[in-house]
């Protein structure tokens, strides 16, 4: 950590170049002796990429930010708020801090947070950070935060876990053995440490698999940002082994959308040509698989098993994008042209044998416009062009 960094000439270098072509900067040099250009342009990038997702970060003075890459790993304040709060005791330790957003939250809820980070300078950035942001109850330990553990007698009301990626791990992360540390073998020694442990997992690892994996399983959140699958969040409490719950929620700037329901609660959907509206699901509800719950306890129709779309005569709150239909036709080019007076139109393909790629080089039809169209499959598994115009005042959309 280079502290000449924080001095006032160079804090507001770095605010002056937020909107400067990063690779034209470079080539300048640094105007600072002390510290290198390379160094200059991490903060501006960082501090770039904090600008949405951590404001309180990027709104305060001082603040000193690490390699790009731990911004881009780190959970957002929206999704660190919301996380912060399905817990609750007076003590929490995060074993895999990182640059400690999550551990800020954390400080809201309990009288005392400890943050781990085996990284020496990240875990000197964070430490000077919490400073700056004026908060007393979180304690930094560089080090290894399973050690911590087992070093210490004290026990917390929570454990925080947030896996990384294993280094000899290439591509997408599909298995909690891909990951560092890897939790089941310690969840018994965790255990003897607190009453709950929140686990953080690739918001691509299969639920089923990874509740085979952990014990005792109270809760699952799937928690999506404007519609994109952020984090999924395994909620484990000490001896729990009633049915597990699962929450999801899709954060939109004005209002949330959320459903919840048994992971294993029996529900059959039941099944309907389109009627007048269609309802698409949010992303958190798709990665939740509860595709039977939402029509069995919303009562609506599907359109068939594996379309996941729903319909209904009448219109419902619903927790993702609602449509009006218009029309319902086959796949047929010379009646779908006449049906887009501009050959425009939003496509979306649910369980259908063609990809929006090869319609739209078949229809010539071209993206945009008011119009929406999901090719699918029916009742009948037929395929079926579902048009429809949004409808703008969903109280949930």
């Amino acid at each position: 950590m280079n502290f000449d960094i924080l001095n006032e000439d160079v804090q507001q270098f770095i605010t002056d170049n937020l909107q400067s072509e990063i690779t034209k900067l470079i080539l300048k040099g640094s105007p600072f002796a002390t510290i290198s250009i390379q160094e200059l342009a991490n903060q501006i990038l960082a501090k770039q990429k904090s600008t949405k997702k951590l404001p309180t970060w990027f709104s305060s003075d001082t603040i000193y930010y690490p390699a790009k890459i731990s911004i881009e790993q780190t959970s957002s304040e929206t999704t660190a708020n919301y996380k912060s709060k399905i817990i609750a005791g007076d003590s929490i330790i995060d074993i895999t801090g990182g640059f400690g957003v999550d551990c800020y939250y954390f400080s809201k809820q309990f009288k005392k947070v400890i943050h781990c980070e085996i990284n020496e300078e990240l875990s000197t950035i964070v430490k000077h950070n919490y400073k700056q942001l004026h908060i007393k109850n979180i304690d930094t330990f560089c080090g290894n935060g399973l050690d911590y553990l087992k070093e210490n007698n004290t026990t917390f009301d929570c454990i925080y876990i947030d896996p990384s990626r294993r280094d000899d791990v290439k591509g997408k992360v599909f298995m909690l053995k891909d990951c560092q540390p890897y939790i089941p073998p310690k969840i018994d020694f965790l255990f003897t440490k607190a009453h709950q442990i929140l686990i953080k997992v690739s918001p691509i690892l299969d639920l089923k698999n990874t509740i085979r994996e952990l014990q005792n399983v109270k809760e699952i959140h799937i928690v999506a940002l404007h519609n994109e699958v952020k984090e999924v969040l395994f909620l484990l409490e000490k001896n729990y082994t009633n049915t597990i719950q699962i929450k999801t929620i899709n954060i939109l700037k004005t209002k949330n959308q959320c459903f919840e329901f048994d992971f294993n609660e029996e529900v059959n959907s039941t099944y309907s040509e389109p009627l007048s509206y269609l309802y698409e699901p949010n992303v958190a509800i798709l990665k939740s698989g509860g595709f039977h719950q939402i029509s069995e306890k919303l009562n609506i129709y599907k359109l068939q098993q594996h379309s996941h779309l729903y319909t209904s005569k009448t219109l419902i709150n619903f927790p993702g994008r609602v449509f009006k239909i218009e029309h319902v036709i086959s796949y047929d080019k010379k009646k779908l042209k006449k049906l887009l007076p501009d050959h425009k139109a939003n496509i979306t393909t649910r369980n259908f044998p063609k990809t929006v790629a090869q319609i739209r080089k078949e229809t010539k039809i071209k993206d945009g416009g008011n119009t929406y169209i999901f090719f699918t499959t029916d009742v009948n598994n037929i395929s079926k062009l579902v048009i429809c115009k949004k409808v703008a005042k969903n109280v949930s959309n």
